[in-house]
């Protein structure tokens, strides 16, 4: 977990209607990329841990008998269950629980995946879980956007969302130390899943980057949302303050664009496997 951090069930409070319409999206093509770098048939079982509004476990459900949604946010499993319905996916079950709670009965899995979801875990003990959960050469993936990509020079035909802007008025109203539930993360996430998975006992590795999709037009709605997706700035943070918060906030929205109207490249998307031993 990040160092002097206890999880909580406020992480993601009242985020999950706002995924949605703020995040951006994977990569174009990542789901695919990612069943054929597993050789993925339809068969077999997924686990999506911290699979919040369901973003991964719905678009890997077609190449599963099965896929198993886990977060330990009621709001976010009640999202996920309604993004089902809606895209028809009939495969797919939630289960409320915590990482830390795993095997949870859920039995043998092909693959379980972790979207930006694992630093928030207690890694080693996490790992250590999955893959006695796993069936032989079945793969443990990390999936995120790719960090630090080279700057692209082409200009953007709108202005881009005001982000330092809006951290420093998260900081003006929430303090200078970043917010996690309850608490606050001092030394930032965790990193280097490599070995933590090699002290597991995954082999294996691989790594693909799943190129961008094209530039994306974003309204200040849109950004407004993606503010109170994250959980340093998840609504209930701001307390009796939220009001003023969004109104401050639609004004810096406001003087970067008048238009409130941005431009945006999506990141690409980084995905990592490794491997539990076939033997």
């Amino acid at each position: 977990m990040p160092d002097g951090w206890q999880w909580d069930s406020t992480l993601f409070r009242g985020s999950a209607a706002h995924y949605e319409r703020g995040r951006l999206p994977y990569a174009p093509g990542f789901a695919e990329t990612l069943a054929t770098a597993l050789g993925l048939d339809g068969r077999g079982r997924l686990l999506d841990v911290g699979c919040g509004p369901g973003i991964v476990t719905l678009a890997l459900a077609r190449f599963f008998a099965e896929v198993i949604g886990l977060d330990p946010d009621e709001d976010m499993l009640a999202e996920a269950e309604r993004q089902a319905t809606r895209r028809g996916v009939t495969n797919a079950h939630w289960v409320a629980a915590r990482a830390e709670d795993l095997p949870a009965g859920l039995g043998e899995l092909r693959v379980v995946a972790f979207a930006q979801s694992f630093h928030w875990t207690d890694r080693d003990r996490v790992a250590a879980t999955v893959l006695e959960m796993l069936e032989p050469g079945g793969a443990f993936v990390h999936i995120s956007d790719l960090k630090n990509p080279p700057a692209d020079p082409t200009p953007l035909p709108l202005p881009t969302p005001p982000y330092a802007q809006i951290s420093d008025l998260v900081r003006r109203y929430l303090g200078p130390v970043r917010r996690a539930g309850q608490g606050t993360l001092v030394n930032g996430t965790p990193g280097r899943e490599d070995l933590v998975l090699a002290r597991a006992g995954f082999e294996n590795f691989e790594r693909h980057v799943v190129p961008a999709g094209d530039v994306v037009s974003r309204t200040a709605d849109s950004i407004v949302a993606w503010t109170f997706s994250r959980s340093d700035s998840a609504p209930h943070l701001f307390g009796d303050r939220l009001p003023e918060f969004e109104r401050d906030l639609r004004e810096v929205l406001r003087q970067a664009s008048p238009d409130e109207l941005f431009a945006e490249r999506p990141p690409s998307t980084e995905i990592m496997t490794w491997r539990k031993p076939a033997s």
